[in-house]
């Protein structure tokens, strides 16, 4: 799957790391990605562009505890879950703040 598409990266465009300070937990969610084999979601609010191409992206994390982080989206698109090999991948339908889809 695609984690990145064009549609993605016009929003992440107007969203640039340190736009949504002060937000919390009702900044919108513009991507979630997730393991779909175990832990591992990521709720992007933010991102940006870098010189190299890779995407720096900001927002709520899951693995063990939810937390505020970054990622590079080329960490997100090296991931190979154990036993299957499955990647990272990209919650077609999840919209609204990060609140609604910490569930």
């Amino acid at each position: 799957m695609k984690l990145m598409t064009k549609k993605i990266e016009d929003k992440l465009s107007k969203c640039p790391i340190g736009s949504k300070d002060g937000q919390g937990k009702n900044a919108e969610v513009i991507v979630k990605y997730f393991n779909p084999c175990g832990a591992g979601t990521w709720l992007i609010t933010e991102g940006e562009k870098q010189e190299n191409g890779d995407w720096l992206l900001f927002g709520m994390c899951h693995i063990h505890e939810w937390e505020w982080g970054y990622v590079l989206l080329s960490e997100l698109e090296s991931i190979r879950v154990p036993p299957f090999g499955l990647g990272i991948e990209r919650d077609l339908y999840s919209k609204g703040t990060v609140k609604e889809l910490m569930r």
